[in-house]
């Protein structure tokens, strides 16, 4: 019978998710992953398989994270109330070596669609701001943002923002908190019907 591994998957995921966020896929090479997994070459491939394989499950834990995150906050506040939250949650919870959104560093860096990698984190962008959307129209449905708004546009608007914010974060001399802030008043400006 096969040993059970002593090491939890999890656990190894998130940490190999933090360490291809900050350095990215090409700064990334598998002597990183395999000190800072703890793991030896043969489990580490047996664990995983490949360090592409690991990237993408280090991608899908990033936007589950940011979409559990988003729902948690809805529940909690509602649609408006999330939206106006999220701004300050993305960059406090970032940690200190990364601010940038991971995806669209991804992108950035393997080129847009023609890498897996990069379509595959593409495919997660396209997720969250279908998600920013739908909880968008939540706040139409619920009066706190004129339906003579188009809630795709605002979501594809939110998520540049965000992005923006993001990268500003990661500069010496910017305050992110209060670009933050501006983002989060911005919305409140959406309950009054659409400018002709």
């Amino acid at each position: 019978m096969p040993r059970k591994p002593d090491y939890d998957r999890e656990a190894l995921i998130d940490r190999a998710r933090d360490l291809f966020w900050a350095q990215g896929w090409a700064g990334t090479s598998l002597k990183d992953l395999e000190r800072v997994l703890g793991l030896k070459p043969g489990s580490f491939y047996a664990a995983f398989g490949s360090k592409a394989a690991l990237f993408e499950l280090a991608l899908d834990r990033y936007a589950e994270t940011g979409a559990r995150r988003l729902e948690a906050l809805v529940a909690r506040h509602g649609a408006v109330g999330a939206l106006q939250r999220y701004p300050g949650m993305v960059i406090d919870a970032s940690s200190a070596s990364a601010k940038a959104c991971m995806l669209a560093k991804t992108v950035l860096e393997l080129g847009g669609g023609d890498d897996p990698l990069a379509a595959r984190a593409n495919t997660h962008l396209s997720a969250m701001e279908a998600l920013f959307a739908e909880v968008f129209r939540q706040a139409q449905s619920a009066g706190e943002i004129s339906k003579t708004y188009d809630a795709e546009a605002l979501a594809r608007r939110y998520q540049s923002d965000l992005l923006g914010l993001r990268v500003s974060a990661e500069r010496d001399g910017v305050d992110a908190g209060a670009i933050a802030e501006e983002i989060a008043d911005s919305l409140a400006r959406l309950a009054e019907p659409r400018p002709s």
